[in-house]
């Protein structure tokens, strides 16, 4: 329960800009007392689309809202904000949410994501996470074109004290995975994380690069690799999710990792995020620290959204 408690107040103290704008929205929708029908359901789609939650998702919320007040399981306006919560709630079944392993170690974790997305922060977070569960963690530093990736990964291989595989910039990154592969099998490692180039989406030659990275990987360690996790930068609100789509057809995305959610009122894109692209999110970013990173919990996640 403390767990609990301590996760829910970080979430929403890191929510409190969408809180602000999700929360207050609805409640000028919802007026107390008020009986639901048409014209209340309306107005309450026109205000889950501006929340970024995405007019597809929006236009499923509403219908079963809907659906629940035809059939007399809803009747006012009070009855609307638990029947949305346990909505959202059961969205995100908990097997697509657990990290997928290998049946033997190393677990390879491919990170994608554009640059500024805050992809190589959130791998250090992860190191970090992974790391205190007493787990043996190698980084691959396979993002040699950006200038100082290798050496804003290489601080925070020391912040967390797990080891790093590096080339000089501007290496094949590739190369570079293969050197990481053989360091994890090496050193035993539990997880293997690989940071990729910050690629843009829409530049085909780097996504080809990405997918060369991905096939050496997979000849080094067959089955890997296990995870393939994308960094969003949470701010961008539905753009996340064009960026999401365009990465999911290069190289299959597994996971999101959304970065940055403390910092935006779109904390709504969680949500079209899981409906519009059929990804789990799989960790939440809420600030700079290594410990600033959470593994998603809807039941945590919609309390403090709304609470």
């Amino acid at each position: 329960m403390a767990l609990f408690s301590k996760t829910l107040d970080k979430l929403r103290n890191g929510l409190r800009k969408s809180r602000d704008k999700i929360g207050g929205s609805l409640m000028t929708v919802l007026t107390l007392g008020r009986r639901i029908d048409e014209n209340l359901l309306e107005h309450l789609e026109e205000q889950l689309i501006s929340d970024d939650i995405g007019v597809e998702t929006s236009l499923r919320i509403i219908e079963d809202l809907r659906s629940a007040w035809k059939e007399k399981k809803i009747a006012s306006s009070e009855d609307i904000l638990p029947f949305l919560k346990q909505d959202l709630i059961n969205c995100w079944p908990n097997r697509e949410r657990r990290l997928i392993l290998a049946d033997s170690p190393p677990t390879v974790i491919l990170v994608t994501g554009v640059n500024g997305s805050g992809k190589t922060t959130s791998i250090g977070k992860l190191a970090h996470y992974l790391s205190s569960q007493n787990k043996k963690v190698v980084l691959g530093a396979c993002d040699t074109f950006r200038a100082a990736a290798v050496e804003q990964l290489t601080i925070w291989s020391r912040r967390t004290d797990v080891q790093i595989v590096k080339h000089q910039q501007g290496s094949d990154p590739a190369a570079v995975a293969y050197d990481a592969c053989d360091a994890a099998l090496a050193r035993n490692a539990d997880f293997l994380l690989i940071d990729t180039a910050g690629r843009l989406h829409t530049q085909k030659n780097l996504m080809k690069e990405l997918t060369k990275i991905r096939d050496v990987v997979a000849r080094k360690i067959p089955g890997s690799p296990h995870e393939v996790i994308q960094v969003l930068d949470a701010t961008t609100g539905q753009n996340a999710v064009n960026q999401a789509k365009m990465f999911n057809e290069a190289v299959d995305v597994t996971g999101i990792m959304l970065a940055k959610l403390d910092g935006t009122a779109k904390g709504g894109i969680v949500v079209a995020i899981r409906n519009q692209i059929n990804i789990p999110v799989k960790f939440v970013g809420l600030g700079e620290g290594p410990e600033d990173l959470e593994p998603f919990d809807p039941e945590t996640f919609v309390e403090a959204l709304f609470s």
